[in-house]
């Protein structure tokens, strides 16, 4: 499961009608924020683009009726030196045959992908691949079938061929000749090679990642996943929103249920596979990543089912493995990036293994030699090793749990430096040389700003402060605190509070609380956010109040692992006590409170009307209403099988709870989501009518996971600020 856009509410429709007089006291207006025709745009200036190319030299991309123009930056001046070898890349795609409107769309595609040190890109137009080769200033059709698509293209590391998915099979076509040829057969409706199932794809490797196959350094051979997805159930989506009825079919494994057999294989350029032996035969694995080694050894990453251990295994020549190490952990393991491989042939590992995100030093010998960092934070992310100064570069929570910060630190793990300085959340981009870096950042109160620094977090140049938006700065905004909220057992959980810009500590206020819980999903932020409907509600009366329990807090595995094998109950634990902290503040109107949440957000809402008093009216987006429900891969990671956690599951169910229903619900929920299945919300309207409880209820014909467009959006708003001004 991952994190849907929060539910927004929205004004009656008599609210709507807004005076030029009243926007000019700083009031919101749901129009001016959703409507789709009406709604104004309260975005912050776009910052600067800025990159590396692969001499170290500062780039700066700039497209302009279909010129992509790039400058090199002095850093020391900031003079700007025009690049003379980018072209008309509009001029290069019409002369190819491509229609200008069609080849504006294309440019508007690959500019922020453009790099001075890479000169070919490709591109997808009318079903087929297309080259752009800068180097030669032209563009050149690679396929020639429009009736069948190509997906998940990628270059070769020499950049002389391209391998992309064709259906479920993988094909490769020589740009020189623009010549195809298949490499891998059998890819059919069960048969997969090359391209993720959906489970793998939504769990594993990344929503909206298909492709399953990674080139070779010397791009002589691509390492590939294929699927056998034969005993997976099916599940199918009812299309009737349209006549005929557009259905889909999609193999989807719940909690028990067969996951997909997976095999690892390489292919040449023949088209010839070895496949790689099975180190846990008889036992369901997952491959959880793939990749090769500088000097071209294959690597990957198995887990177990249900994901209590991580084996990183190295191949032969002959595609036998060797375990180089293992994680465990109490209660589950996450899915842990690739070691980064220094010139020696040691590494660099990430792991989880103390409960906290941190570095670890392995020598050649696949031996460990100790802890690059420690503590009680976590690293976010790494941005590469100087293997000249032995120094490691990251971004790491150390000081600003809700942000973070960039950092260096030496090999033998001494010297540990922060290199940012204003509180917030920072993501730099280094040099190949990471003697300069360009860092944007922004805070909950800072709008985004971007700055050059170098190796020493020295500032060279402010590059982009854009300040608050000026359609902003009028408006009468809440005030917003962040503060930590100690649970009963003295866990401090992160919060934030809008409160009316009118603020009088002695009244008493409703609560509009938004939440999500999820696992390590945490909603309390340090980075600027343009969305003002918690100033409009702020605006209109409410106290908006937002509060990560415990394992959604993102501050290492260690504070999540407690909810292992039951979901829903420490997470309800902490929310309450999250509102014994507000109604000791005074101000909170306690019997006036509306809890919304969408995805796991929408369990954690019905979870807790189900199985607590606390809140009044629920705003139920999208729920898993029982585990048994939802897929495998989740579940079982924080859950085990059912028939190993029959209590567990129970106990975190709403399905089994619905006589207890304690308050008003609105339930929202797409027609067509793969994701969280619409059986999830039947099956607990089923529930509410055989227990005689009331709801209401709004369907998003067609919508997936995440309703999207401007009307539905609007429809969704509108009803839910009706249900709230009705019934809080």
């Amino acid at each position: 499961m991952k994190l849907s856009k929060a539910s927004q509410l929205l004004f009656l429709f008599p609210l709507l009608v807004v005076t030029a007089a009243q926007a000019q006291e700083g009031m919101l207006s749901l129009e001016m924020l959703y409507h789709p025709t009406k709604k104004e745009k309260f975005d912050t200036t776009p910052l600067t683009p800025l990159t590396w190319d692969a001499q170290n030299r500062l780039i700066e991309t700039q497209s302009k009726d279909g010129v992509v123009q790039q400058f090199v930056v002095n850093p020391a001046t900031w003079d700007k030196q025009v690049l003379s070898l980018d072209g008309n890349i509009l001029a290069m795609m019409t002369a190819a045959g491509i229609p200008e409107k069609e080849a504006r769309a294309q440019i508007d595609k690959l500019t922020p992908h453009i790099k001075p040190d890479l000169k070919s890109y490709l591109f997808t137009y009318k079903n087929d691949l297309w080259l752009l080769d800068l180097q030669q200033g032209k563009v050149k059709e690679l396929t020639h079938t429009p009736d069948q698509a190509e997906d998940e293209a990628i270059l070769s590391p020499d950049l002389q061929s391209v391998a992309y998915l064709k259906g479920n099979d993988i094909y490769l076509t020589d740009i020189a000749t623009a010549t195809e040829k298949r490499l891998t057969t059998g890819g059919n409706e069960t048969t997969f090679n090359g391209r993720l199932d959906w489970v793998y794809m939504e769990e594993i490797y990344g929503r909206g990642k298909l492709r399953a196959f990674w080139w070779a350094p010397d791009s002589k051979k691509i390492a590939y996943l294929s699927f056998d997805e034969s005993k997976v159930p099916v599940y199918t989506l009812s299309g009737d929103h349209v006549q005929p009825i557009k259905s889909e079919h999609t193999r989807y494994p719940k909690a028990g249920d067969p996951n997909p057999e997976v095999k690892l294989g390489v292919v040449d350029m023949s088209g010839q596979t070895s496949w790689t032996e099975n180190p846990y035969a008889g036992k369901e694995t997952l491959i959880v990543q793939v990749g090769w080694t500088p000097d071209g050894k294959l690597l990957a990453s198995w887990q177990d089912r249900v994901q209590t251990w991580l084996d990183l295994r190295l191949y032969d020549a002959q595609y036998r493995s060797r375990q180089l190490l293992r994680e465990s952990s109490p209660a589950w393991v996450e899915r842990l990036p690739l070691p980064q491989f220094l010139k020696d042939g040691s590494f660099v590992w990430e792991s989880d293994r103390t409960g906290h995100h941190h570095l670890y030093r392995y020598d050649q010998h696949y031996q460990l030699k100790g802890a690059i960092t420690k503590g009680d934070w976590d690293i976010r992310s790494v941005y590469g090793v100087d293997e000249a100064k032995g120094k490691v570069f990251f971004a790491a929570n150390e000081r600003n749990p809700i942000g973070n910060d960039v950092y260096a630190v030496s090999l033998d793990g001494s010297k540990l430096h922060r290199l940012t300085t204003e509180s917030g959340t920072h993501n730099a981009r280094w040099n190949r040389a990471y003697t300069h870096f360009i860092d944007s950042w922004s805070s909950l109160k800072q709008p985004p700003r971007q700055a050059l620094f170098n190796a020493d977090g020295a500032s060279l140049k402010l590059v982009d402060d854009v300040g608050v938006p000026e359609k902003m700065q009028g408006l009468k905004l809440a005030k917003v605190t962040q503060q930590q909220v100690k649970s009963r057992d003295g866990f401090l959980m992160e919060s934030l509070l809008f409160l009316p810009p009118d603020f009088d500590p002695k009244k008493k206020y409703p609560v509009y609380q938004h939440l999500y819980s999820g696992p390590m999903a945490s909603q309390v932020v340090d980075r600027w956010n343009n969305n003002l409907l918690y100033h409009f509600l702020a605006q209109q009366g409410y106290i908006v109040w937002i509060m990560d329990n415990r394992s959604a807090s993102n501050k290492g595995l260690v504070s999540a692992w407690p909810i292992h094998k039951k979901l829903g109950q420490l997470e309800l634990q902490d929310q309450l006590d999250g509102l014994d902290w507000l109604r000791k503040q005074g101000w909170a109107d306690m019997d006036r409170i509306a809890l919304n949440g969408w995805s796991y957000g929408g369990y954690m809402t019905s979870y807790a009307m189900t199985h607590s008093k606390a809140w009044k009216i629920g705003f139920v987006g999208a729920p898993v209403t029982d585990y048994r429900l939802y897929d495998s891969v989740y579940t079982e990671r924080y859950m085990g099988l059912p028939k190993d956690n029959a209590e567990g599951y129970d106990k975190g169910s709403v399905l089994k709870a619905v006589k207890d229903l304690s308050g008003k619900i609105m339930i929202m929920h797409g027609t067509m989501d793969d994701n969280v299945h619409p059986q999830n919300t039947i099956m607990f309207i089923d529930e509410l009518i055989k227990n005689g409880k009331d709801y209401s209820l709004q369907l998003y014909p067609g919508a997936g996971h995440g309703p999207r467009g401007d009307w539905v959006v609007w429809s969704q708003q509108k009803a839910k600020w009706e249900f709230l001004r009705n019934n809080l």
